[in-house]
């Protein structure tokens, strides 16, 4: 493992006798000197950067491409604030707490066609010590904020200092292990870390979004409070139009600093782009097809095949195509809230899950075109198979009296039907479970013990999951189990997970290539009780903090993904979740107004980024 700085270098100076006073036995001994480490573009987790200093473009874009025109886009929902790095309100699509967008940047970037490589955008060259113990930034002179005025390293530590006080509680978890940030001088900003090895930790801080300072504090405007004033941002936007809860537009800056650095060659090709809220998924199908807007990723199979048969797709005039990808898959699931006292028994969770027949769902509502989930690292090598390789055990054994045996001795497999409809064996399973946890039917039909009765809430925010959410719950109901499905609109919805109100939701746990510091928010029991935190679970268990913290300091890629394979075994043993499906292949139809590269990057089809409108379009 390798990262693209200067290697530590001794230099052993001889010591040199003053005439008359200083033998050679008495002379000091020698120093060692260390090379600073040198500035470089570029900064990868593991090996090296696949772009030079020298490149000219990224190869997932069109350099070539037109420029101009309006891209339509969709959300479901709502919004209510412009301010997307605070627990309260719901942002407006385009605006991303953790990754630069339209409005904000970055001090550097990631590259989508590898695991995990950042290059420098408002950092014009990076500097970092062979330990990983700091991470210095040299800031572009002509990086300006829209107003004009130049972004500085007080900008990058107000911005820190600001998101740690009053950001999401993801940053907390995600920025842990930073010491103290620094602005050496106008344009170069310092972090220290208070651990050595996080190998994450340097590239993460690196991803900061910078907010301006003087936007904030000369005015007295408030960080915390949600506020739909369009903010002043250093992206390649500007937000324009905005008709709250309805619709947002961003105006690309003809006068942006970054027009001309290679990373950006080939994106920020529309002039303008237009997010349209509908209330829900259905309405905005229609929406889409009656040409109300330009694009839509589809991610409910049984539409994907039935919906699409009109003659603008027929005739051409929009291009329907499943495209093949790279990205993992994370896990979406069924997930326990095991704060409720009903949940805590990992036996009762276990049983639950042969309650949900995913074959015959699967062929019902997606013509069988949907992959069963079973890892949360899905569709990557971080995904665990089998039963643990010697360097997994050699991870896992001295957590073997905490954690459970059956991560040693027996591969995790959801339960599996022959997709009849008919799974009484899986339910005689789930019985046989229920009582030996000593949950007994009552005369009423519902399942008890000690006086707690096996009935529970499934909350969610889109209606379509009620044709998969209903057949469960009768089979739930077959054992014993009453349930129920609540759907609420968006922002309710996001309330009730913050504060994590809900017995059972639909959630998502997303990966990237590289997992690290993000887990920590994920399954640290510190984020268990706190409130805008993504434990949704409520995990509190040492044994997953200790094997967390050990995944953040891999020492090469290797490493890395033998210590993912073991934490998925954990996760998986502890039954928190259903595990419900994926698709590897992105299903997306577009009107032929607006092209795409050639070459998608595998991880995100990167739409409002790369694509463009044809120019008799524009």
């Amino acid at each position: 493992m390798r990262i693209l700085l200067a290697t530590l270098i001794l230099f052993i100076s001889p010591a040199i006798a003053q005439a008359g006073n200083v033998t050679p036995t008495e002379m000091p001994p020698p120093q060692a000197e260390v090379t600073a480490p040198q500035p470089v573009h570029a900064l990868a987790l593991h090996g090296e950067p696949k772009y030079g200093p020298d490149f000219t473009h990224l190869e997932y874009t069109n350099p070539d491409a037109p420029q101009g025109g309006t891209l339509k886009v969709n959300a479901i929902g709502s919004f209510d604030s412009l301010n997307p790095f605070i627990v309260k309100g719901t942002p407006a699509a385009g605006l991303n707490f953790l990754r630069s967008g339209f409005v904000y940047e970055s001090l550097m970037q990631n590259s989508w066609d590898e695991p995990f490589t950042l290059y420098g955008i408002l950092a014009e060259t990076v500097e970092m010590s062979p330990e990983r113990d700091w991470i210095a930034f040299n800031l572009r002179p002509e990086a300006k904020w829209h107003d004009g005025k130049p972004i500085t390293a007080e900008d990058v530590v107000w911005t820190f200092n600001t998101l740690m006080e009053k950001g999401t509680p993801f940053y907390k978890a995600y920025y842990h292990d930073v010491k103290s940030v620094t602005a050496e001088s106008e344009r170069r900003v310092r972090f220290e870390f208070s651990v050595k090895g996080n190998r994450e930790l340097p590239l993460i801080v690196a991803e900061i979004v910078v907010l301006p300072k003087h936007y904030w504090t000369e005015d007295g405007r408030d960080f915390g409070v949600t506020s739909l004033d369009a903010p002043l941002g250093s992206g390649p936007y500007k937000v324009g139009k905005i008709d709250p809860g309805h619709s947002i537009e961003y105006v690309r800056n003809p006068d942006w600093w970054g027009n001309d650095l290679p990373f950006f060659k080939g994106f920020n090709n529309f002039e303008r782009v237009q997010y349209d809220y509908y209330r829900d998924s259905n309405v905005a199908l229609e929406a889409f097809l009656a040409g109300e807007f330009d694009v839509q990723i589809e991610n409910t199979a049984k539409l994907w095949e039935t919906a699409y048969d009109t003659e603008a797709v027929k005739d051409g005039r929009i291009t329907k195509e499943e495209i093949e990808n790279q990205r993992p898959a994370g896990m979406q699931a069924f997930t326990y809230n095991i704060r409720r006292p009903i949940f805590q028994d990992v036996k009762l969770r276990e049983a639950l899950a042969y309650a949900f027949d995913f074959e015959w769902s699967n062929k019902q509502f997606a013509y069988g075109t949907y992959v069963r989930t079973d890892s949360y690292y899905e569709n990557s090598e971080l995904a665990s198979s089998g039963l643990p390789s010697p360097r997994e055990l050699e991870i896992l054994e001295p957590f073997k009296t905490r954690i459970p045996g059956e991560v040693f001795t027996t591969e995790y497999k959801t339960p599996v039907t022959d997709g009849s409809g008919n799974n009484r064996t899986n339910l005689r399973k789930a019985t046989q479970l229920l009582d030996a946890a000593g949950y007994k039917l009552s005369e009423d039909g519902i399942r008890s013990k000690d006086g707690q009765r096996l009935e529970f809430e499934i909350l969610d925010s889109n209606p379509q999951f009620e044709r998969w959410v209903l057949p469960f719950i009768k089979n739930l109901e077959r054992i014993g189990v009453k349930a129920s499905f609540r759907v609420v609109d968006s922002a309710q919805y996001q309330n009730r997970m913050n504060e994590f109100d809900f017995d059972m939701t639909i959630a998502a746990f997303g990966q990237s290539a590289s997992p690290g510091n993000e887990q920590r928010d994920y399954w640290g029991s510190d984020k268990a009780e706190m409130s805008g935190s993504r434990n949704y679970i409520g995990i509190k268990d040492k044994a997953i903090d200790e094997l967390v913290e050990q995944l953040i300091k891999a020492k090469s890629r290797e490493d890395l993904v033998a210590h993912s394979r073991a934490l998925d075994r954990i996760l998986l043993h502890g039954h928190y979740v259903i595990p419900m499906w994926h698709y590897p292949k992105w299903r997306i139809a577009h009107w032929s107004k607006i092209q795409r590269p050639e070459t998608l990057s595998g991880i995100s089809p990167l739409i409002s980024s790369t694509w463009w409108a044809k120019k008799e379009a524009q």
